[in-house]
């Protein structure tokens, strides 16, 4: 089932973090399992924001291991060497929950050949890397997550998020949206449906040396369109392309550092009521996540099957 929600404002900052809470807040009761923000806040610009995880979150109904804090902290350690390995320098750095963390580091090398080099510790994976990308997911409803880490007080332009029932795959943060373009930075997906074609094109972009971190369908949209854009696409052209290239009913969003985008396949199959005005762009699974940050008497509209939109700041 699941829930997706997006919006952007076009010329100006917002409560972003706020609104997007209310927005997959209202979804709650499509998707219970987990909940995931990309938000795109007000930084400088100056250095990169690395966030990852090195373990999960052991709730009710998670698949995963409990382990010790102390092992976290020793991933951690780890993760710290090989950035010094790699010549880069951390700014700042926060411990969020016991297994997630956000950086800011200065670097000066290849994501892909940095990201690889971080991902090869055991049980690390980098949920995202942008000069203005803050992505998070984690286990909980929309309020429970953005609590935990403090995503309500951030402030910026725009931001995707999806209310997750896990039905593919397991309820972890590894298998939650929004997943990361990899290897770009400021690049994220989220998206509602099923994708019927998805080992036979996972494993040919595997062949290409593209990454997966879970078994959850979703995450191929953002690798389908990271290797388009690695070879020269741009990003509308990439998501116009996924349009034949991906198989099954979708509906998905995709960011980047300065603007937000929807694809619909042609049969139309999964919800999307978009409202759109000179100000604000504001979509999502149902007219009630548009209606709980726009109260107001406001016009709404579905998009058509087979329609690709992209919006800028």
């Amino acid at each position: 089932m699941c829930g997706i929600a997006g919006l952007i404002h076009r010329g100006k900052s917002s409560d972003v973090g706020s609104e997007l809470q209310s927005m997959l807040q209202a979804l709650k009761h499509r998707g219970p399992d987990s909940t995931g923000y990309a938000l795109y806040a007000e930084n400088d610009g100056q250095n990169f924001i690395m966030r990852f995880k090195v373990g999960e979150n052991v709730g009710e109904g998670s698949t995963s291991v409990n382990e010790d804090e102390s092992v976290y902290d020793e991933r951690k350690k780890l993760v710290d060497k090989k950035l010094s390995v790699l010549g880069a320098t951390v700014v700042k750095e926060d411990k969020l929950t016991p297994y997630s963390f956000r950086y800011e580091i200065k670097i000066d090398i290849d994501l892909m050949e940095f990201s690889k080099a971080i991902e090869s510790i055991n049980n690390v994976e980098i949920l995202s890397i942008g000069k203005s990308l803050e992505l998070v997911k984690d286990l909980g409803d929309a309020t429970v997550v953005s609590e935990r880490y403090g995503l309500h007080k951030i402030k910026g332009t725009h931001g995707i998020g999806h209310a997750r029932m896990a039905t593919e795959s397991g309820v972890d943060i590894k298998s939650a949206h929004p997943f990361w373009g990899y290897p770009f930075s400021d690049v994220s997906v989220v998206h509602n449906g099923q994708l019927t074609n998805y080992w036979n094109n996972r494993r040919a972009l595997e062949n290409k040396g593209m990454r997966f971190m879970s078994e959850c369908d979703s995450e191929l949209i953002a690798v389908f369109l990271a290797e388009k854009m690695r070879n020269g696409a741009t990003l509308e052209q990439g998501m116009k392309e996924s349009l034949t290239g991906l198989d099954g009913v979708f509906t998905y969003f995709v960011a980047t550092k300065d603007s937000l985008g929807m694809a619909k396949d042609t049969m139309a199959a999964k919800p999307l009521v978009l409202y759109e005005s000179d100000e604000l762009v504001a979509m999502g699974s149902e007219e009630i996540a548009i209606r709980s940050i726009l109260p107001q008497e406001i016009d709404t509209y579905d998009p058509f099957d087979g329609e690709v939109k992209v919006w800028q700041i």
